[in-house]
């Protein structure tokens, strides 16, 4: 094992000279990416690798909750095909039991803790010789939930504070990744109360209700969305996503943008300006938000209706082959407020014309 741990570190140092992203490294070598990265804990010398993490240790709401000192820090939080990068404070994180919530700012997450099983402070010396500091928390199978970056704003003194307190005293290599269990096999359409279905949904007052709705009717979300009725869900070309961006960056129409795994959901509020494709990624690169989506991952888009107490709430969801939600789009809205009437614009202008294909 430990010979499998020093050829770890040397292709992750290998990998990173040819400028590839840690993730895209683990892939290469078939290991989740927080087995590539748990391989740089413990002691090894330091020419095997430009990396070098430090095991933390849980509680994680209380390591979260001890951040807002550091000042600003860029939390990150992604999925396969989509990548949501937020600047800000850590602040206000609140919740109870399982579910952690963080409200107090430009950091907005709603935290799943029983997915998170690993975390560590991760210092990497990039090719122009700057430092890259990070926390960065797995799930049993070594899949990321959740990473915070200093920056250049961070109070690094209150960093290094912040992770020798949290410091797994024990040295050694490695995690044992346990991988997820395979989802039960979805109900054909036939057995499902698709009437049960569509009449709880309109009877709906709050989008939070949606999952335990799904659940109740034991649809994926794809299907509940496929048999709702097109009043309810109404599919449309994946390049939607694309012109949902670029109409909300030209209209100044500000959204509410979730990405998530199931260990967090990250949520930008508010306009978005800088819109660009590179390639199969579809780039939203504003000053405090980056967002980061593979259009050539998107398998089917969907604007989406939920009633609520204060009207329907409309959305634009995109989903993966395998039916992963990729990325939700809303516009921005508080509870007790009525949706924005140019957000419903903008939607409507999405299904009444063909987009281009994103693939």
């Amino acid at each position: 094992m430990a010979d499998l741990h020093h050829d770890l570190r040397l292709a992750f140092a290998e990998g990173r000279a040819a400028g590839a992203r840690h993730r895209d490294i683990a892939a290469r070598l078939g290991v989740p990416e927080g087995e590539l990265i748990a391989a740089h804990a413990g002691l090894f010398g330091a020419e095997e690798s430009p990396l070098k993490a430090t095991r933390l240790r849980p509680p994680w709401d209380t390591l979260l909750g001890a951040l807002e000192p550091l000042g600003e820090l860029l939390a990150l939080t992604r999925n396969p095909a989509c990548v949501h990068e937020k600047t800000g404070v850590y602040r206000g994180l609140g919740g109870a039991g399982p579910v952690g919530l963080v409200l107090g700012g430009a950091i907005d997450l709603r935290l799943f803790w029983r997915e998170w099983a690993h975390g560590f402070a991760v210092d990497e010396t990039l090719a122009d010789g700057r430092h890259q500091r990070s926390l960065q928390f797995f799930d049993a199978g070594g899949e990321a939930v959740h990473k915070v970056f200093t920056t250049p704003a961070t109070d690094l003194e209150e960093y290094c504070a912040l992770v020798a307190r949290f410091m797994d005293p024990r040295l050694f290599h490695g995690i044992d990744c346990i991988g997820r269990p395979a989802p039960d096999a979805p109900l054909a359409d036939e057995d499902i109360d698709v009437t049960g279905l569509r009449d709880a949904w309109l009877a709906m007052t709050d989008t939070h209700e949606f999952f335990g709705l799904l659940r109740r009717f034991k649809v994926t979300r794809v299907q509940g969305l496929r048999l709702a009725g097109r009043a309810l869900a109404h599919r449309i070309d994946g390049g939607a996503a694309r012109a949902l961006l670029t109409g909300a960056a030209a209209s100044g129409v500000p959204v509410m943008v979730f990405v998530g795994n199931p260990g967090c959901i990250q949520i930008h509020t508010g306009p978005v300006r800088r819109v660009e494709a590179l390639g199969p990624w579809l780039n939203v690169l504003d000053d405090g938000f980056n967002l980061h989506l593979r259009e050539d991952h998107i398998d089917s888009a969907w604007v989406v209706r939920k009633p609520t107490a204060d009207g329907i709430v409309t959305s634009l969801e995109v989903f993966d082959a395998g039916g992963l939600n990729l990325a939700m789009f809303f516009g921005e809205r508080k509870p007790g407020q009525p949706e924005r009437a140019d957000w419903r614009a903008l939607v409507a202008g999405l299904e009444a014309e063909p987009q281009p294909c994103a693939r």
